[in-house]
Formats: structure tokens, C-alpha cells, sequence
């Protein structure tokens, strides 16, 4: 087969050899080390295809920053340390190089030197030292990175292509009124693709940084799957794709609003992904949308809906055959017995969860499952016991959550901890739920969540008789002059 006489978007200078990453590396063998990767990969409910050549291709510094899935598999495996502490390029350095590179073309797509006929699994259509490749879709693995220019101008800046801009601070999103207009042709694999990782990223920044900064946001990119979906597809399984990656978009937007306690906005949301589900037969995407619906009917004080909308989530996941997923159902279940103040029923439910997650993880559990773990579960049944009014036991939990949870998903350390200091305060030691208290304040300079903010702010109200106990007083004044989320 012929080279490839596309011209390279490389700079002339030689890559930076990542001499960090060697380091990890240690004694092990590049392949050895792609196992490892790929095993940390499972655990937090990512796929990506590393191997050997990978590894070669970071450590000679042709990869100068990952991609999305690896850069969540990375922070998992080297808790507390961001990417450049690995040797990578900052993104935004590498994104802006390309938008220079690119500034007569703006939505130029990458140009590749990579033989496809010398390239391995990883590799095909290696381009840029950003590594864009979507190694997700089992299909089009590796294609040259060209996404539909309505998820681009729905998701990236303008100039520099990058999610993080300055216009939100760490969290920013851009975007462009031409999300919303009708593309001009019909929906390919690559637009399918787009609209896969536009779920991911969406689901990355909301695991750090919390939903209130994202919320107002994310309408663009949904109004941009619809589009696509209104176009048609060329092909019957790029067209399921497009109805899966938009109704989990729909999902992912509703949750957004959920946790910045836009309880209308998210039924409204998550009524879209269940009759997106129901249209084309997935019962993934229907169980996903009906145990988010249970989750807003618990926190908006509808128990009963909650239980019957987990108790169809499970009829409907049966077919998936994943025991974490029921396990997290059965969760949701139980959170609506909770609030009937239904203590059997409750239990029933939690026991059923524990047995359900203890089965282990399955290729079945769906991605967006990648936040469920043990620390989850603690979370979750800590919420229960809270709603019963068993302070002690709801601490218990709820401590074990945050010490269980993984570094990357900070949003969820202070979700547990916010649930410690409450159920510290009410369970009458207003000491400790100061100290738990202070350290949720330090997490919300980091995470913006309306959800966290009003649990906080329960607290404060529990603890006000008790200022004069150790700590509470600090942490009453903290919490007063804390900015709150708008």
C-alpha cells in the first residue's frame, strides 16, 4: 500500500521524550505495562485499547497529552498527581498549538504522516501529538479525528479547541449558535463518534468540578444530537448509535440540572431519554433513564414514584445482564423505601444491592457505571439510613464513603463528606461535623454544586445552637462568608 501524501501537522522540532513516564514504568516491559493500563482501565469503567506501541509512542513524546478515557485511566492509577505531573503537556499548550497551526481553517481536521499499512491497533491514524483517536468505537477505531463541526462548535472554543477555557473558569464550555442549526448532510460514523465523546467529557467535568457551572451550558450540545438525529444517518448502526449517545446525552444534561437543583428541568430531561430508549428498543439506555428518574423522585420528596421507577429500571435491565447495574437499582429502590420510612422494605433492598454488587464486575456494566464502586455504595446506603433517622449508622457509612473514593472524582468526596458532617451534627456531635464541615468548604473551592451547597448549609443551621462547641463557631463564620453558587 502506497504512503500516505497527506502533509504532517508535526512541528519540524523532534518530540520531548516523557522521561516521567518511563520512570512508572520501572522494570516493566512496555507490553507489561499496557496490561496494567488497561486492567486500572476496567476498574473505573473505561476501554481503551493500549498496548506496547502506545506505550513507545508517550514515552518517545510523539503523545504529548492523552485523550479523554486515558487521562481518566492515568489519574486513577497515579492518585494526586494532574498530567504534566506524568510529563505530559499541559492540553491547553497542545490544543493551541493546533489552532496556530490550523488559524487559516478553523475547524481544520488533523493531518496524519502514519502509514495506515504499518500501523498497529493503537496507532492507525496517529496524528497529532494531542491524542484525539476515539478508542471507543469498535467500528471506526481509529479513523483520522474528524468530528461533525456541530458537536466541535457545541463542544471546543474557537480558537484554541479546548474544553477548559477561560470563560468558566476550569470548567468552561464555549459555544457557537451554530450548534443548534440542522447539519447540512446526513450523520456519519465520525458524528457518532463526536456525539459519544461529547457524553464523556460532559461526564468528566461534572466528576470533578460539579454541575452548577456546566448546567447552563450543556442545552447546545444537546440541540446538536437532536440535529443529527433529524438529519438521518447513512447507516442503520450509525443511526443506534446516534439515538444511544443522544439519549445518554439527554441523561447526562438532566443530571446536570438534577444536582444544581433544577428538579423540572431534569424530569423533563430524563422523559426525553426514556422516549428515545423506548423508540428504538434500548433497554440500556431505559434503564439508565429510569433509575436517574428515581434518584430526582427521591430527592424531590416523591419516595413512591422512586420506588416504582427503580423497580422498572430492574424489569427493564434484566436483559443487560450486568449485576452492578442491579445493584445500583436496587439501591434506588431502596432510597424510595427509606423515604416512605419503609425500614423492611429498606433493608430488603440493601441487602439485595450488597449480594448484587459482591458478584463483581462484568464486560456488561455499562460506561456510564464508571462512578459506581464501593465507595458509591457506602454513599448511597448512608443516604438511607439518614432518611430513617439512624445518625449513627449514616455516619458510619458515610465515612467510609469518603475514604473509599476515588481522588479523580472530587465532586463526589464532597458529596460523601457533606453527608458525614450532617449526620455527625444531627447524631449530636457537633465537633466532629465542624471538622467534616470545614473540609467540604476547602472541596467547594474546586466543585460548584447547588446539591453540596444546601446539605452544608442544613448543617450549619443544626450546628447554630452549638457554636460554642470546638470548631463550630470557625467553621459557622467560614460557611457564612463562603460565595455561593448563582
Amino acid at each position: 500500500m502506497a504512503s500516505s501524501t497527506v502533509t504532517s501537522s508535526q512541528p519540524d522540532r523532534p518530540p520531548r521524550p516523557n522521561l516521567v513516564f518511563r520512570r512508572l514504568r520501572g522494570q516493566r516491559s512496555p507490553a507489561e505495562f499496557a496490561a496494567v493500563i488497561r486492567r486500572a482501565a476496567l476498574e473505573i469503567g473505561e476501554q481503551v485499547s493500549c498496548d506496547a506501541r502506545y506505550i513507545g509512542r508517550v514515552e518517545s513524546g510523539e503523545i504529548r497529552c492523552p485523550n479523554y478515557a486515558y487521562e481518566r485511566v492515568f489519574l486513577h492509577m497515579f492518585p494526586g498527581r494532574t498530567l504534566t505531573d506524568l510529563g505530559f503537556a499541559p492540553r491547553s499548550s497542545v490544543r493551541g498549538r493546533r489552532a496556530r497551526d490550523n488559524r487559516d481553517n478553523e475547524y481544520a481536521p488533523l493531518t496524519c504522516t502514519t502509514n495506515p499499512a504499518n500501523a498497529t491497533s493503537e496507532t492507525s491514524g496517529a496524528c497529532e501529538p494531542y491524542e484525539t483517536q476515539n478508542p471507543y468505537d469498535p467500528h471506526h477505531p481509529h479513523d483520522t479525528y474528524e468530528e461533525s463541526d456541530v458537536l466541535r462548535r457545541a463542544f471546543m472554543t474557537s480558537g484554541g479547541a479546548t474544553m477548559a477555557a477561560a470563560s468558566l473558569g476550569p470548567v468552561g464550555l464555549a459555544f457557537d449558535a451554530a450548534a443548534a442549526q440542522p447539519p447540512a448532510r446526513r450523520a456519519g460514523a465520525n458524528d457518532a463518534g463526536a456525539l459519544e465523546e461529547a457524553v464523556r467529557r460532559i461526564r468528566l467535568l461534572d466528576d470533578r468540578h460539579g454541575a452548577d457551572g456546566l448546567y447552563r451550558r450543556a442545552a447546545a450540545p444537546l440541540r446538536a444530537a437532536y440535529a443529527l438525529l433529524d438529519a438521518g444517518a447513512t447507516r442503520q448502526t450509525t443511526a443506534d448509535r446516534l439515538y444511544s449517545g443522544a439519549g445518554e446525552l439527554a441523561i447526562s444534561v438532566g443530571w446536570l440540572a438534577h444536582d444544581s437543583g433544577r428538579f423540572d428541568d431534569a424530569r423533563s430531561h430524563y422523559a426525553e431519554a426514556l422516549a428515545t430508549a423506548r423508540m428504538t428498543g434500548d433497554p440500556g439506555l431505559e434503564a439508565h433513564a429510569f433509575c436517574n428518574t428515581a434518584f430526582l423522585a427521591r430527592d424531590a420528596g416523591r419516595p413512591r414514584e422512586a420506588v416504582r421507577a427503580a423497580q422498572a429500571a430492574q424489569r427493564v435491565a434484566r436483559p443487560v445482564a450486568s449485576p452492578r447495574l442491579m445493584s445500583l437499582l436496587a439501591l434506588r429502590e431502596a432510597g424510595g423505601w427509606a423515604g416512605l420510612a419503609d425500614r423492611v422494605g429498606c433493608e430488603q433492598a440493601l441487602v439485595r444491592a450488597q449480594a448484587l454488587f459482591d458478584r463483581g464486575t462484568s464486560e456488561a456494566d455499562p460506561e456510564w457505571m464508571s462512578f459506581y464502586g464501593e465507595a458509591e455504595l457506602e454513599g448511597l446506603e448512608a443516604q438511607c439510613w439518614s432518611a430513617l433517622g439512624d445518625w449513627r449508622r449514616a455516619a458510619r457509612h458515610a465515612r467510609r464513603a469518603a475514604d473509599l473514593q476515588d481522588p479523580h472524582f472530587t465532586r463526589n468526596i464532597a458529596l460523601y463528606t457533606a453527608e458525614l458532617a450532617d449526620d455527625l451534627a444531627r447524631g449530636g456531635r457537633p465537633d466532629e461535623a465542624a471538622v467534616a464541615g470545614m473540609k467540604v468548604l476547602d472541596l467547594l473551592e474546586e466543585v460548584q454544586s447547588s446539591r453540596i451547597q444546601t446539605m452544608l448549609a442544613a448543617t450549619a443551621r443544626v450546628l447554630l445552637p452549638h457554636r460554642r462547641a470546638s470548631g463550630v463557631s470557625a467553621f459557622l463564620e467560614r460557611h457564612a462568608s463562603a460565595p455561593r453558587v448563582t
